[in-house]
């Protein structure tokens, strides 16, 4: 058992750095990609914030990797994803305490003093 513990160990030591570089990878191909498509300004799309938001979640050393944006950015980016997904998720429908059974409320008058 001791020796596949220190299989794992060693493989874990082994895969950690190089994947730490194959995400900052990623992250600074993706800001290349839209400073290709960009002319003097880089623009945004919501699929590139929605990118730095997972990002930014996943790996621990993301603020490393900005280029184009500032770490407050993708902090506030992340707020507003949370705030619309808690606005959907409460949007209109059933205002207010939901009915009760008319059966339900004649057993409470009766059981109260």
């Amino acid at each position: 058992m001791g020796m596949f513990q220190a299989m794992l160990v060693l493989l874990r030591a082994m895969l950690i750095p190089k994947m730490h570089l194959v995400v900052e990878n990623l992250a600074l191909r993706q800001q290349l990609a839209v400073y290709k498509q960009s002319v003097k300004h880089p623009k945004l799309h919501p699929r590139d914030r929605i990118f730095w938001v997972w990002l930014s979640r996943l790996w621990p050393k993301w603020c490393s990797a900005l280029a184009i944006v500032r770490p407050e950015t993708v902090i506030r980016w992340h707020r507003q994803g949370f705030k619309l997904y808690w606005m959907w998720k409460s949007r209109a429908g059933k205002v207010g305490r939901p009915c009760i059974d008319r059966e339900i409320r004649d057993l409470i008058r009766r059981m109260s003093p």
